[in-house]
């Protein structure tokens, strides 16, 4: 079967900064005269080109005039995201640039946006941290980011690698942390970190709003207790602890925890009261069952629910309206992704029952062709029973249905009759 969930997904691809592609757009004339004419636009005008072909490239066009040489140091965004390929070609390039823009730069000129994509290098990293924490001490940033790659990738690091690059990184926060205390987005990979890391770095990045790590971890027994008084998203994927407990964030909204392999309950929300967005990719994997009324205690907050089970056995249950509606009074939207093709969808309908809030429900149907079996065995294991707690039910708030992988049988058409009847 030919899945649609592509169309779902789909991501905009990115425009690599340093392809110079937006450069060659310009016109021909201006190209010919080797910039001549370029530089002789009104600065205000200049800035605006500039700001739209990224930070590498603008540094490239302002070499062509003596004019346009100060106008990188008055960007208000500096963005340097390369491809991992060419950042690993052009690492040097990152922290050069990074100097020579930040350390000419007027103070009065709020940098709107400073986004730096860099590989986990104590060198280049010192010369990135100290140029950025300078700029903080004397310059307004309303947003700073880093993203850090480490010099091995995911599939060929080993332990040992992920040790040595946590312990880089913690060394890199503690001697630049005036850079960190005004960052306000990071992102993590690779690192293995000691119990007491991430506190300590968390302490360090005062103003913090989002924070991701990517096969990361402490150790399969370790305990990870996040408390921040800004971060308002949290991703957490491929990551090795025992138990993640969200201790003390009052200003959380997003939580995305992917990669649920153990057999116990390794999410525990505790003070989250402006949590609204929970995606949970991949959370059905363990033995055990989840049971939401467990997991959302404490957080009726969510309007926002996302479910992937990758074509596998369904763990999860259907519990009744009264235990499960209390924590999904706020539930708007809800999206069950790669549920398996032989399973009867009918269990979905407990959602519904217990939150009757609901406006959107997503449903996607998909059989990765790696993991297929016999439909027989995969029909006996999959099915997850519900029966209506309330034969007279009904739905008022439902106003899009959309299922991807839809097929002409029997636990599709039923399915959706029994969604028409419960919502008319």
């Amino acid at each position: 079967m030919k899945s649609n969930r592509g169309r779902r997904h789909q991501r905009n691809s990115k425009t690599e900064v340093g392809s110079g592609d937006m450069l060659s757009k310009l016109p021909g004339d201006i190209q010919a005269c080797n910039g001549d004419r370029l530089s002789e636009l009104p600065a205000d005008v200049l800035l605006n080109i500039l700001e739209r072909v990224g930070t590498l490239d603008a540094v490239r066009a302002c070499i062509l005039s003596k004019q346009m040489q100060k106008l990188p140091a008055m960007l208000s965004q500096i963005v340097i995201d390369l491809s991992p390929r060419d950042l690993f070609q052009k690492s040097d390039v990152v922290a050069d640039v990074t100097n020579k823009i930040l350390s000419r730069r007027p103070p009065h000129i709020t940098i709107r946006k400073l986004k730096l994509k860099f590989v986990l290098s104590p060198s280049r990293c010192l010369s990135i941290g100290k140029s950025v924490g300078l700029a903080m001490a004397t310059q307004k940033f309303d947003a700073a980011e880093f993203e850090i790659l480490t010099p091995k990738d995911s599939h060929i690091c080993t332990d040992a690698h992920r040790e040595l690059f946590a312990m880089q990184f913690n060394n890199f926060v503690r001697d630049c942390p005036d850079a960190f205390a005004g960052l306000t987005r990071l992102h993590l990979r690779n690192m293995s970190f000691g119990e007491s890391d991430i506190p300590n770095i968390l302490r360090y990045c005062k103003v913090l709003e989002s924070l991701s790590f990517f096969m990361c971890g402490a150790g399969i027994s370790s305990v990870l207790h996040v408390e921040h008084t800004r971060l308002t998203e949290l991703v957490i994927s491929y990551c090795e602890f025992k138990t993640v407990e969200l201790s003390c964030l009052p200003k959380l909204q997003r939580v995305t925890f992917g990669n649920w392999p153990c057999d116990e309950s390794p999410l525990i929300l505790g003070f989250v009261p402006q949590l609204s967005k929970l995606s949970l990719p991949q959370a059905c994997l363990s033995r055990k069952t989840l049971n939401l009324s467990q997991l959302l205690a404490n957080v009726p907050t969510v309007s926002g629910l996302y479910l992937e089970f990758r074509s596998e056995k369904v763990r999860i249950r259907p519990e009744c309206p009264k235990v499960l509606a209390p924590v999904l009074t706020q539930l708007r939207s809800v999206s069950l992704d790669n549920l398996p093709e032989e399973c009867d969808i009918s269990w979905t309908m407990f959602l519904l029952e217990a939150a009757p809030s609901v406006e959107d429900l997503c449903i996607t149907v998909w059989d990765h062709k790696c993991r297929k079996e016999s439909q027989k065995s995969r029909s006996r294991k999959m099915d997850v029973h519900w029966e209506p707690s309330d034969p007279d039910f009904k739905h008022k708030n439902l106003a899009r249905l959309t299922i991807y992988g839809f097929q002409s049988d029997d636990n599709f058409i039923g399915y959706v009759r029994r969604d028409i009847h419960f919502c008319s």
